[in-house]
């Protein structure tokens, strides 16, 4: 059950990855809510917050990848 759960849980935050990289993406070139949403265009705290988007993905791939190892 654990390993479901694990399972689950990457391939849900893995989708939010993905939605939120084409709602930044969308926002920066203008397409949808640009009047209400504060990152209408590229600046410097665009690319700090990417930076941590990918930190945390490279962090729950490796415990991903770990979890289904066999326990000794």
């Amino acid at each position: 059950m654990e390993k479901k759960i694990v399972q689950y849980s990457y391939w849900l935050g893995m989708l939010c990855v993905v939605v939120a990289l084409v709602w930044r993406a969308a926002n920066a070139m203008g397409f949808w809510l640009s009047t209400y949403v504060q990152g209408v265009s590229v600046y410097y705290l665009s690319f700090y917050k990417g930076a941590l988007l990918f930190l945390l993905v490279c962090i729950a791939t490796g415990t991903y990848i770990q979890s289904g190892k066999d326990k000794p």
